[in-house]
């Protein structure tokens, strides 16, 4: 950055915090970014974007949460995008055609004629073309960019794909599964007496050869009375552990004991088995290279924002813009 940018930027700072007024701002520089500013404005605008797509996708604790997460690092993350925006710029990126392809798929894929019909059905449902368009470029050219950057020199071997299987069988091993049906009853509410007599005839009705399924049906208080007592499937540690302690004794076929559980009593039938299994390697093989080629790729993307950071000039002038809009 020359002395006569530097200069300039700073009278821009100096004008727009005099437009200061408590917590009501006009307008005020957050960060430079080499030769590009980040105002509260621009701040204001992604906090409020992240903040609704937050709130379509999740609720309560696990909103607050990703919230908290994000929005602290917002400032950091517009930066950086900045800064991919910036070298997609030096290095000339075009993303024309990919614009021009991606609007004709959404296109044909809507039954949609003319770019004027799909601006037109963009603005019935409150979205600007000319934002979504812009959007959509800066989001290719940051594409691009890590594209060259990073992904294009990665480059995984036979050899580490193999290693990994090796280490780390406890990855690949399926554990056992367990196809189940069940009686319940529940008990809250009614008198001992009276659920020790339905356990009873359930029992004597079993022990005739009376069919499992059938029994479920006439007898369960539970949602098993519309399946037949299916229950469904469960990977090992899926199920309550008193109930899983029980199930591993049983044979395919066999009925469990009466089982106390909170607000009533399970009887269970083990109906299928699968037991545990290592996968084999080609099964996976496609899995580790993906999961070593995303490790491979976080480490070189952290390098490479690093140098990218050194090389640039940087200036944050507001650490905690989130006060400021609050």
């Amino acid at each position: 950055m020359t002395k006569k940018t530097i200069l300039f930027v700073w009278l821009l700072i100096f004008f727009a915090f005099t437009w200061l007024g408590g917590k009501e701002i006009v307008e005020a520089i957050v960060a430079i970014v080499n030769e590009d500013i980040i105002t509260i404005s621009d701040y204001k605008m992604q906090h409020d974007s992240l903040y609704q797509m937050l709130r379509e996708q999740i609720q309560g604790e696990e909103f607050e949460k990703q919230y908290n997460r994000l929005s602290k690092e917002l400032l950091n993350t517009m930066i950086t995008e900045l800064l991919l925006l910036q070298e997609a710029k030096k290095l000339s990126v075009d993303v024309s055609e990919q614009i021009k392809l991606t609007i004709e798929n959404i296109k044909k894929e809507n039954n949609i004629e003319t770019d004027q019909e799909l601006m037109r059905i963009m603005q019935q449902q409150g979205i600007d073309f000319e934002v979504w368009k812009k959007k959509m470029e800066e989001t290719f050219l940051k594409q691009q960019v890590l594209f060259a950057e990073v992904d294009r020199g990665i480059v995984i071997d036979d050899a580490e794909i193999v290693n990994y299987y090796k280490q780390h069988n406890d990855e690949f091993t399926e554990p056992p599964e367990y196809r189940l049906s069940a009686i319940y009853l529940i008990s809250e509410g009614v008198n001992d007496s009276e659920i020790q007599e339905r356990k009873n005839e359930i029992e004597r009705q079993l022990a005739e050869g009376n069919d499992f399924g059938s029994l479920a049906s006439q007898s369960s208080d539970g949602p098993e009375k519309e399946t037949q007592g299916d229950l469904g499937t469960f990977k090992k540690g899926e199920l309550e552990k008193s109930l899983e302690q029980e199930v591993e004794k049983l044979k395919i076929g066999e009925v469990s004991s009466w089982l106390k559980v909170k607000g009533g009593w399970y009887i269970l039938k083990l109906v299928d088995k699968k037991e545990s299994r290592l996968k084999t390697f080609e099964e996976v093989r496609k899995e580790i290279e993906e999961k070593l080629f995303e490790e491979k790729r976080r480490n070189k993307y952290e390098e490479f924002l690093k140098k990218l950071k050194e090389r640039s000039y940087i200036k944050i002038l507001i650490p905690n813009p989130l006060e400021l809009i609050q």
